[in-house]
């Protein structure tokens, strides 16, 4: 597989040299920049989502392009306000190659005026969505080399009891070396060993949500991720959304069709008025043969490897961890330590030193404690701007806003999507979140 591949779409645009009217600007004073290359690009917005705009930007520091995610009305409620804070802790937390991390926070005003926070992050060409509605070439490969870094990033995530919630191709990265980063951590939260408190289902976008929360599931695991990726899995194999449904009843009829209906044990954790539903309907086989027609690439390794994430119970789905020993993964994780990842590195020899620990999972696992703490929104407001501070005594030459950019305006006025433009994230079964 070549690493170099032109399979990355979207990528920024050429454009006059911005020079000092870029939106960043170094807050130090007396600081010089380094001399700007002529063919510096233009600061332009890449994406918005139902919590935040991001555009690729310049940072003045040392001419490299970024992406700058703007989170705006950050205190209107005490919920929404705990949970940027909750996505800001941890992107300042990870450390993985296949998880977006912050690489700087600007400069926050004074506390009477701190309402909007934005984040750097390294800058990834494309996603997979654009990758896989695109009309290029995708091989056996790549799709290998996809699912592994899903998986090894995944495995980290859940090894810090992090479940992300909304994973689906549009939140997973892609550079021009098809090196894959899991984003958007707006939806993540700690897992809830108790299975007597309530945990909400109004997340992962309905093409990608497990069968539990969609039939009414008061509490669920990081199982909710892993049959995410199988969604994803036979989108990367098929190229059309797996299940594509127009409500979550429908969503749930897709699936049934594919696993045939499930039995009263696969079923607890679903409400009442959901299995009862479940009941009603005519009983269907399950009709797993249908996944050798996605491609030529549904092999029997990887349709065995997807019947094992597609499973209906989570108690019986398949573990990241497990997924990632599954024989067919070997290529991808052989292909990606060999030419792709930072973790290993070839000598002056040319003799390839691997890492000891190919999927390495996190130190500790991310705190939350801190939230149960936070009862109003000033005290969060008050945390956060010192959390922030915080992370800025790095020695660093800190950046804020330039108000005197050309991109400016534009970029002031850009605001989080409209209803109307983001996907569907109805109630399930008529069930209200928690």
């Amino acid at each position: 597989m070549s690493v170099s591949m032109s399979l990355v779409q979207g990528g920024a645009a050429g454009g006059a040299p911005q020079g000092a009217s870029a939106i960043l600007a170094a807050a130090a004073p007396y600081y010089q920049p380094p001399a700007v290359p002529q063919d510096v690009q233009p600061d332009r917005p890449i994406g918005y989502g139902a919590f935040g705009v991001v555009w690729a930007v310049t940072d003045p520091r040392d001419g490299r392009r970024v992406a700058l995610k703007k989170l705006p009305n950050v205190f209107q409620s005490l919920v929404s306000s705990k949970r940027v804070f909750r996505e800001l802790k941890m992107l300042c937390f990870f450390k993985h190659e296949n998880v977006l991390s912050a690489l700087d926070i600007l400069q926050p005003p004074h506390l009477d005026f701190f309402q909007e926070i934005y984040v750097i992050t390294e800058l990834l060409q494309s996603d997979l969505h654009k990758i896989i509605v695109s009309p290029q070439h995708l091989s056996a490969d790549h799709i290998k080399v996809f699912l592994y870094q899903i998986l090894r990033g995944l495995k980290y995530l859940h090894s810090a009891r992090i479940l992300h919630r909304d994973i689906k191709p549009g939140n997973l990265l892609v550079n021009s070396n098809c090196v894959l980063k899991i984003c958007d951590f707006g939806l993540a939260r700690v897992e809830e060993p108790d299975q007597a408190k309530h945990m909400t289902q109004e997340v992962v976008t309905q093409y990608y949500r497990a069968p539990e929360i969609l039939m009414g599931a008061r509490h669920y695991s990081s199982a909710v991720d892993v049959w995410s990726v199988g969604c994803i899995f036979g989108e990367l194999l098929g190229r059309r959304i797996l299940f594509q449904a127009q409500n979550p009843v429908q969503q749930l009829e897709l699936i049934t069709e594919l696993l045939g209906t499930p039995t009263m044990e696969d079923m607890r954790h679903a409400c009442e008025g959901a299995r009862t539903h479940m009941l009603r309907r005519a009983p269907k086989p399950p009709s797993f043969s249908v996944l050798y027609t996605l491609s030529s690439h549904a092999t029997h390794e990887a349709v065995h490897l997807l019947c094992q994430m597609l499973v209906f119970d989570p108690d019986k789905r398949i573990s990241v961890t497990d997924a990632l020993a599954h024989p067919y993964l070997d290529e991808g994780r052989l292909r990606y330590h060999s030419c792709m990842c930072k973790c290993c590195f070839t000598t002056s020899a040319g003799m390839r030193q691997y890492t000891a620990d190919f999927e390495p999972s996190a130190g500790q696992p991310f705190d939350d404690l801190w939230e149960r703490k936070l009862t109003s929104v000033q005290q969060v407001k008050e945390e956060m701007h010192k959390f922030i501070a915080e992370q800025l005594q790095t020695g660093r030459v800190p950046l804020c806003i330039n108000p005197q950019s050309a991109a400016f305006k534009s970029f002031a006025s850009s605001t989080v999507a409209h209803p109307s433009e983001l996907p569907t994230v109805a109630s399930s079964m008529g069930m209200t979140a928690k």
